[in-house]
């Protein structure tokens, strides 16, 4: 008398997790679109991820401490931060984080640090480990707006991108992560002519980022450059 075969078994792949980042609002700002459309990016479940959100203060020093406890709680494998540059015209996904804080206007906190070093004795700068091009790709391909930027300017924004890029650098390889800037909202340019985008238009712009960046390993190469 033989035995049954025992039925075969599979192991379910862990879902890939990706941890959102907004801020808290700045400027005199009532609200900060970067976290309103954080939450809304993470409001429904996306098939194969996990997906977390965290909100920074907008403060140098702070933030980059919020940052590493949101990593520590979540465990993500991708880390995509969001801050608002008003005045931009479409959602733009950062290449390079420069190793320096030079404020035109004071933090939450009142700080303007000029000149400073964000690490001091680090890399003059880093590179998003996202697939930059490809996720500007798949954002235009959802008829949003979307271009690559070269400049994530010195502010607070810079700051956590820089931090970030140093945190997956030295300790952190497994994680890609990077930085994505978004417009003003349209409630907050009713009294001046500036671009905006609603902030659900933002959330799926950054669902769209998160599966490209689960999806893709290798970048398109295409032209998305600057002549200034």
């Amino acid at each position: 008398m033989t035995s049954a075969t025992p039925p075969s078994r599979t192991t379910p792949t862990p879902p890939t997790r990706v941890l959102f980042t907004g801020f808290e609002p700045f400027g005199g700002e009532a609200a900060n679109p970067s976290w309103r459309a954080v939450r809304a990016a993470v409001a429904a479940p996306l098939d194969g991820l996990a997906l977390h959100a965290a909100e920074l203060p907008c403060v140098y020093g702070d933030s980059l401490t919020a940052l590493r406890t949101a990593i520590d709680e979540a465990g993500p494998d991708i880390v995509v931060c969001v801050g608002q540059a008003g005045g931009r015209p479409d959602l733009t996904v950062e290449r390079v984080a420069l190793n320096v804080d030079d404020a035109r206007i004071p933090d939450n906190a009142g700080a303007e640090p000029i000149d400073a070093p964000i690490v001091p004795g680090g890399p003059a700068a880093y590179f998003a480990t996202l697939p930059i091009k490809a996720c500007v790709a798949a954002v235009r391909a959802a008829g949003l707006p979307a271009s690559v930027s070269n400049t994530a300017g010195t502010f607070v924004c810079n700051h956590v991108f820089y931090g970030l890029a140093h945190l997956i650098a030295t300790e952190l390889p497994h994680v890609r992560g990077g930085f994505v800037h978004i417009p003003y909202a349209p409630e907050q340019v009713t009294d001046r002519a500036q671009p905006s985008l609603p902030v659900d238009a933002v959330a799926t712009a950054l669902r769209e980022i998160a599966v490209t960046t689960a999806r893709t390993r290798t970048d398109l190469r295409v032209a998305e450059g600057a002549t200034h």
